[in-house]
């Protein structure tokens, strides 16, 4: 009588355990990043009131009698299965879609998130909402990543500067019109850019000088100060330039202060050529690689965690890359927060690395991973743990009875 009165405490005290775990499921149910946790029960110890026998010749064997001492509570299971993505825009919102997690900088402890609604601090570094400082690595000059150099604190300062580029080369497209007569001409300009990123503005001249020929002549500056030109002579073959034939006009260093060789390309794509066909003028430069120097204007996150920075001059540049780690383990991590963990001895060593390497995941930008807890199951759950613990106070009732009226045998 009294075991079972001591089995239907465990029960008792099992129940209330898992109604705590459910309830702080349902508490979290809008936690970015949260992953549920589930009980897993297991008997006690069996007492064994009679062993087993060998059957024999004349006696069939039995079988061992056991009476269950319980019930205990043998471990919670964290479901690390992928919430549902919430779309926000927001620049820094960062889901991460399959496996692995965020590293974070704490307190000088280092943590592992799913939570990846991040902001800058005053001194430009990414953090988490509760301070934690975001790890990655950071590119250097030209926009190039180097695992090697360790992770660092993900730092995007403001009016962060791009260097000037130097213009070394420029790509034309567009038609000369086949049907112009010898010695009209067609002009075109552009602006190159120095070393200290100085607008240099660049004229060209074509001037039909055969049928299917066209000679070109180049001047800068506000003085139109005349360039010597390589392959300045454009020949055309029913309408296509065969003249030069590596399709490209230079610009020898030194002509334009500041400023090296320049490869005027007209020709080598399909899609950006120059051409002689019966159709208006309309010679153009249509790329070219120099720039002003230029202050960061905004930003946003790839699929591959890298952060590119948008400049003032036009241009985009990496900034940073973010670190996504996983675990051999990942049930193995400790639980800090409701979206942040730290390694046990039983999850294996943080394997950290790029996005959509070694098993990880990859990153949805302007977006948020919310909690994967679903309201309809815990409430299914909270049903079966109050059932199980009224039913188990009802043993302790009965077994109380029992006892009630063994007591009352003695009058």
């Amino acid at each position: 009588m009294i075991r079972s009165m001591y089995s239907a405490v465990a029960g008792l005290r099992s129940h209330q355990l898992m109604m705590d775990v459910v309830g702080n499921n349902i508490a979290n149910v809008n936690t970015h990043g949260y992953k549920r946790n589930q009980v897993i029960f297991q008997d006690v110890l069996s007492q064994l009131v009679s062993g087993a026998a060998a059957p024999t010749d004349n006696l069939g064997g039995k079988n061992p009698v056991q009476v269950g001492l319980g019930v205990m509570m043998a471990g919670t299971a964290q479901n690390f299965g992928q919430g549902f993505l919430q779309v926000t825009n927001r620049d820094l919102d960062v889901a991460i879609q399959g496996d692995g997690f965020f590293v974070v900088h704490e307190a000088g402890e280092e943590f592992f998130s799913r939570a990846g609604a991040f902001f800058l601090d005053a001194e430009g570094r990414v953090v988490t909402s509760d301070g934690g400082l975001v790890q990655g690595w950071m590119a250097d000059l030209e926009g190039e990543f180097d695992p090697a150099t360790g992770l660092a604190d993900i730092r995007i300062p403001n009016g962060d500067q791009n260097p000037p580029i130097v213009t070394s080369e420029i790509k034309f497209g567009g038609n000369l019109p086949s049907q112009a007569a010898v010695g009209e001409q067609v002009f075109t300009g552009l602006e190159v850019f120095d070393a200290q990123g100085v607008a240099v503005g660049l004229n060209l001249t074509m001037e039909k000088t055969a049928l299917s020929e066209w000679t070109v002549t180049a001047s800068y500056g506000p003085g139109q100060t005349p360039i010597t030109m390589t392959d300045n002579v454009l020949t055309f073959t029913d309408g296509e330039l065969v003249i030069p034939a590596d399709f490209e006009m230079n610009i020898a260093a030194g002509q334009i202060p500041g400023l090296g060789d320049i490869s005027l390309v007209v020709g080598g794509e399909a899609e950006r050529r120059v051409t002689q066909f019966g159709a208006s003028a309309s010679v153009a430069a249509a790329t070219q690689n120099g720039a002003t120097a230029g202050t960061l204007q905004s930003m946003r996150v790839g699929a591959d965690g890298v952060i590119t920075g948008s400049y003032s001059n036009g241009l985009n540049k990496p900034v940073a890359r973010l670190a996504l780690a996983n675990f051999s383990n990942p049930n193995g991590l400790e639980r800090v927060t409701g979206s942040n963990w730290r390694p046990s001895v039983n999850s294996g060593l943080a394997q950290i690395g790029t996005m959509g390497t070694g098993g990880r995941g990859s990153v949805a930008p302007g977006t948020l991973e919310m909690s994967n807890v679903d309201l309809a199951l815990e409430f299914t759950t909270l049903i079966q743990s109050q059932r199980g613990f009224q039913a188990s106070s009802r043993v302790v009732t009965a077994a109380d009875e029992l006892l009630q009226e063994i007591v009352n045998l003695k009058r």
